[in-house]
């Protein structure tokens, strides 16, 4: 039974993360820290704090961090510090320093600490791993993933120059806000041995921050993958396709959707086709999390704190890369090849 919670940051996915706290756990005492002031009554929560020295003092058992990834470790390691399990939003910060002394401080108190990439409990891209692993199209040669979306319509209600994702200074940019692909490639096909990369912008977008990347990775297993991401597409895509010796098989996000390719049909098969609600991924990751909290099994979760470090650590070799014209480096070394 948990009776005190915490959300810290209540922008868009703060305002999500406490809906659903509230639904999961109805009778907890659930507060909000909010930087900018408590004015009025906030649906669904119970109280308000400005200060993280007060919401420290409130020792909830857990907390969502929500707030700017520049912000979240800050948070993160005083609520730890208090007592309080940890679901952090993705990504885990926005530079790869200090990460690890996050990591290892809760893996020593016992807090089980999750980050926020929902996107691995969706159905589909569940089923579209299962059947990698079940050699559904053989070795797997190679990768293909896009994702897409245009800024501007994410949050129609905001002005997109406003928001977390277009400025630098709350952790903007492609990389950070889009880096859900990074996690689930480590995910589906293991851990990365170098990257490659180039970022930059191409669109005329009122932003700081780089509008586009394309990368290459290797894999521990041999495949290699080609990764682009943008906020300029018009057409809204999240798609990844693996190539493999016996056929190829896609994940379509947006149309929820898993398809086989093999030589003896020569056409895309519908695998599966699941659309689920917005909520869904996200409430199946509250779940989650307090499992593993009840259960006091942490290694259970997810996405741990290790995996958010990893992927902080691709997205670090990343801007070496481009800042080096490209070239490899090396994820174990964390240098040019």
């Amino acid at each position: 039974m948990v009776d005190r919670a915490l959300v810290v940051g209540l922008g868009s996915i703060g305002a999500r993360h406490l809906r659903l706290m509230r639904e999961a756990l109805p009778k907890a005492d659930i507060r909000v820290l909010r930087h900018s002031g408590c004015d009025g009554p906030i649906e669904h929560a119970d109280g308000c704090f400005d200060t993280l020295h007060d919401a420290c003092g409130f020792a909830p058992e857990l907390a969502v961090i929500a707030s700017p990834a520049p912000f979240h470790l800050a948070s993160a390691k005083a609520l730890a510090d208090a007592g309080a399990h940890l679901l952090v939003e993705k990504p885990i910060s926005h530079r790869v320093e200090g990460v690890a002394e996050l990591v290892g401080f809760c893996k020593a108190q016992g807090r089980v600490l999750h980050v926020g990439y929902n996107l691995r409990f969706l159905e589909t891209l569940q089923y579209f791993r299962t059947a990698l692993r079940d050699r559904a199209i053989g070795p797997i040669h190679a990768v293909r993933c896009e994702i897409g979306q245009y800024l501007p319509d994410w949050r129609p209600a905001a002005d997109y120059r406003d928001t977390v994702s277009a400025r630098k200074e709350l952790g903007g940019g492609v990389l950070l806000e889009l880096s859900h692909e990074l996690d689930l490639l480590r995910w589906l096909f293991g851990t990365p041995i170098w990257l490659s990369a180039w970022t930059g912008r191409q669109g005329a977008l009122e932003i700081d921050v780089e509008d586009s990347a394309m990368l290459q990775m290797e894999f521990d297993a041999g495949t290699v993958a080609q990764v682009g991401i943008d906020f300029l597409r018009r057409d809204t895509t999240r798609v990844c396709t693996a190539i493999g010796a016996e056929g190829s098989l896609r994940w379509d996000a947006i149309a929820g959707r898993v398809d086989l390719f093999t030589p003896e049909t020569k056409e895309w098969v519908e695998l599966q086709t699941r659309q689920d609600h917005r909520d869904a991924s996200f409430r199946a990751q509250i779940g989650s999390w307090l499992g593993a909290i009840k259960n006091g099994k942490a290694d259970t979760i997810a996405a741990k704190g290790e995996d958010g470090l990893a992927v902080m650590r691709m997205i670090e070799a990343a801007r070496r890369s481009d800042a080096d014209e490209g070239r490899r480096i090396s994820l174990e070394a964390g240098t040019c090849l």
